[in-house]
């Protein structure tokens, strides 16, 4: 019988994103890859310190057991095969169980996502994230400046998500951006009985939730989900309708109604938050390892604005 991936939760991460090789990365982009991978070379036995999505695989990785493997992750990075041997190095040396990776040198690596069949990509190369978005794959630009996750909750799992334009669509958001909070309330209100579209990160969030089933099946661990936006009442009702209506429910949920993220998150403490906007990323990785999620109308106007920007600076 053929090995498969189907049955298991599969999270493809970049090097960058699991492991702080952010040093030699500086080095890459102010000299060239001859001298980057010198310098790989040279610190082939040198492990790695932990990046910020590290606490994340940690503790994914210890729901499998010899008796199940319920989850894999797979290294996809534009790194070289030699710089390659350090990643898995630093791994072993982590107490990380990686089987498998694939490393491009410099090539796009996102059209990996599908024969893996990914339910998450974790990357520090924001083009990489736009294009696995693109192809319908939940992924996030990891904020390589995130304070590492918090040490508290060994033996859970916590993940945090936005609403609109992560779990949900955008569609709420475009009301709001266009015409104003009072036009997205009464938009809300009138279809509260009306789930909301799915968002990228659905299909990782319901993943989650089968995993979460059978955590029971694996001593100690334990996962717990949050759901953290800028809605308040109320637009909240949509949002728990939509939840319900899938059959999948989270622990906790901030309906914050416009105040800062990030002191909130601050004391859910968890292992990665996921937002579409430049805005609340930053704040929140202040707090929390962090990850922007490429996608929606919010964060196409941020693209927009960033390239008539460039265009006006070079003009």
């Amino acid at each position: 019988m053929p090995i498969t991936l189907a049955d298991k939760l599969v999270v493809a991460i970049s090097s960058r994103a699991l492991f702080d090789f952010e040093e030699e990365n500086r080095l890459f982009e102010r000299s060239d890859a001859a001298t980057y991978l010198q310098l790989q070379r040279e610190r082939l036995e040198v492990p790695a310190q932990r990046g910020i999505a590290f606490s994340l695989v940690q503790k994914l990785l210890a729901f499998n057991t010899p008796q199940m493997q319920r989850v894999e992750v797979v290294i996809l990075s534009r790194n070289d095969p030699v710089s390659g041997l350090r990643v898995f190095h630093s791994a072993e040396a982590a107490g990380i169980a990686l089987q498998r990776g694939v490393f491009t040198q410099g090539r796009p690596p996102f059209g990996y996502l599908r024969p893996l069949g990914a339910h998450l990509f974790l990357s520090a190369n924001a083009d990489d994230v736009t294009e696995a978005l693109g192809l319908g794959y939940p992924a996030a630009h990891v904020y390589t400046d995130s304070v590492q996750a918090s040490l508290a909750h060994p033996n859970e799992l916590r993940i945090a998500f936005d609403g609109d334009a992560v779990l949900f669509s955008d569609e709420a958001e475009r009301i709001y951006q266009a015409e104003g909070l009072e036009a997205f309330q009464r938009h809300e209100t009138d279809r509260h009985g009306q789930p909301l579209p799915d968002g990228p990160f659905k299909p990782l969030l319901a993943a989650l939730h089968r995993l979460q089933q059978i955590a029971d099946a694996v001593p100690g661990m334990r996962i717990r989900t949050a759901l953290v936006t800028a809605r308040s009442a109320p637009a909240h009702k949509r949002a728990i309708q939509t939840l319900m209506s899938w059959d999948i429910a989270v622990d906790e949920a901030m309906f914050l109604g416009g105040l800062s993220k990030g002191p909130f998150l601050k004391e859910f403490e968890p292992d990665f938050f996921f937002d579409d906007q430049t805005g609340h990323v930053h704040n929140v990785a202040q707090h929390v390892p962090a990850g922007h999620v490429r996608s929606g109308f919010a964060s196409a106007m941020v693209e927009t604005t960033a390239t008539i920007r460039k265009h006006q600076d070079q003009g």
